[in-house]
């Protein structure tokens, strides 16, 4: 499948990674159909991360990208079954909302932010909310709910979005930005872990710190997770993750909780760094930097170590420190505007068919793990990469429009699996890899939230 987009550039900062093939693709190019060439960026990013994965097993041509399966994880929630149920997806209280002269793009899904959503627009019923979006510009209503650390976006333009100083911040640097660590190493291995021989797991014995939320940051260390790496998820017990999206991104790793404000949770953690291969963090930037747990820190104490940070609208910028989902991302570079529809009731915003801004991150980050182990395998050093919601849409728009050309393919059903779990028995769907050409499989299903000893298998 040549038409591919190569979303591999970034990964040349490594030397394994450069001049190398990309892994192969198969199956239709084009399915959800739509302006945007959502497929490419789709099997590009999966691609980016089983051509790392190849470089650092040394099994070229063995791992491979299906549309089928890269379609089928990209909506993994949507597939999901808990106990014969289907989650429930966005909270009543999320969504585009009318404002006096356009529209706005709430997110309440968690509680706290329901609640300050509630708060900053003074209401105490839904409708309240409504009622007061309408008599505020999109722009006021943004500034005055982000003021009271609530989550939301005025839909813009494209046009409008790269004229504003986010514009630049977000669509700056490569999609995937890696800086591998100075070879400290002077021909001696700072870390021992080595791939495993297997093919199904050749992440056997890695030690992954997962200090990410929601769908992205789970996303890259479930995948991760399937290839054999210990994943240990840690959650603020003050904040707990969604029900839902925790089932779906859960398998193959184990959950603990953690408060990084007391002391001993916070040594806690730093006894897991010491002993880890990879910290993958997903929080706003300079959060963790307080707890000694930045990427800066982290690297000075442990060269060895690989760091990959994830946030919603990049590590500059005047959003910078912004609460922001994918949802959220798609509102404001224009994404909503250009999936917008006229209905009965006129024109509305629209969103794309998956998440896929989340997704794709993932597996970009995935990608960067990988990357950065195979460069660590050959020297001994780590290093870090970062990537950002508001990247990945400027990748999204950067991609040519030839896909238009390439007819709609619908796909077949995808495959489903079952497993029993503490949530009763789950269907779901696999990972989008092929080795040697049979699908890779979850192994365990989702622990229970929070249940599990804060240690190293």
């Amino acid at each position: 499948m040549e038409s591919v987009p190569d979303l591999t550039a970034g990964l040349a900062e490594v030397e394994a990674l450069r001049n190398v093939r990309r892994a192969s693709c198969t199956g239709s190019r084009r399915w959800w159909g739509g302006p945007l060439d959502v497929e490419g960026l789709a099997l590009g990013s999966v691609q980016s991360a089983a051509t790392a994965l190849s470089v650092l097993a040394d099994s070229p041509g063995r791992y491979s990208v299906d549309s089928g399966l890269t379609a089928a994880s990209f909506d993994s929630l949507g597939h999901l079954r808990i106990a014969g149920r289907k989650p429930q997806g966005f909270a009543p209280s999320s969504g585009f909302r009318r404002t006096a002269d356009g529209w706005i793009r709430l997110h309440a899904n968690y509680p706290h932010h329901a609640a300050r959503l509630m708060e900053a627009l003074s209401a105490t019923m839904p409708q309240d909310v409504d009622r007061a979006l309408t008599s505020m510009t999109s722009l006021e209503a943004e500034a005055v709910i982000v003021a009271h650390r609530g989550v939301a976006t005025a839909v813009r333009s494209r046009e409008e979005w790269v004229s504003s100083d986010m514009y630049s911040a977000a669509s700056t640097g490569p999609w995937i930005s890696l800086a591998p660590h100075p070879d400290q190493s002077k021909g001696q291995a700072l870390s021992s872990w080595v791939p495993s021989g297997n093919p199904l797991q050749p992440l056997d014995g890695l030690k992954v710190l997962d200090l990410t939320r929601v769908i992205a940051g789970p996303t890259a260390t479930r995948f991760l997770g399937a290839l054999g790496a210990d994943v240990l998820r840690i959650d603020p017990p003050f904040l707990p993750e969604l029900p839902e999206a925790f089932i779906d991104a859960g398998f193959d790793k184990r959950s603990t909780e953690a408060d990084f404000r007391k002391t001993g949770d916070l040594a806690a953690i730093h006894g897991l760094v010491s002993s880890a291969d990879v910290v993958i963090t997903g929080y706003r930037s300079g959060v963790l930097d307080r707890f000694g747990l930045g990427r800066d820190a982290l690297l000075i104490a442990r060269p060895e170590l690989v760091v990959v940070t994830l946030s919603a609208w990049g590590g500059s910028g005047p959003w910078r420190e912004r609460r922001g989902f994918d949802s959220l991302v798609q509102a404001a570079c224009g994404i909503a505007v250009t999936y917008g529809q006229h209905g009965d009731d006129g024109w509305k915003p629209g969103v794309l068919p998956v998440q896929a801004l989340d997704h794709a991150t993932g597996y970009g980050l995935a990608a960067a793990v990988l990357t950065l182990l195979a460069g660590r395998v050959r020297t001994g050093a780590g290093g870090s990469a970062t990537l950002s919601l508001a990247r990945t849409a400027e990748e999204l728009f950067s991609l040519s429009s030839s896909h238009h050309g390439i007819p709609v393919t619908p796909l077949p059903e995808p495959e489903y699996f079952v497993a029993d779990s503490p949530y009763g028995q789950l269907r779901f769907v696999g990972p989008p890899l092929s080795v040697d050409g049979t699908p890779l499989s979850y192994r365990k299903p989702p622990v229970r939230y929070g249940s599990s000893t804060p240690a190293w298998q």
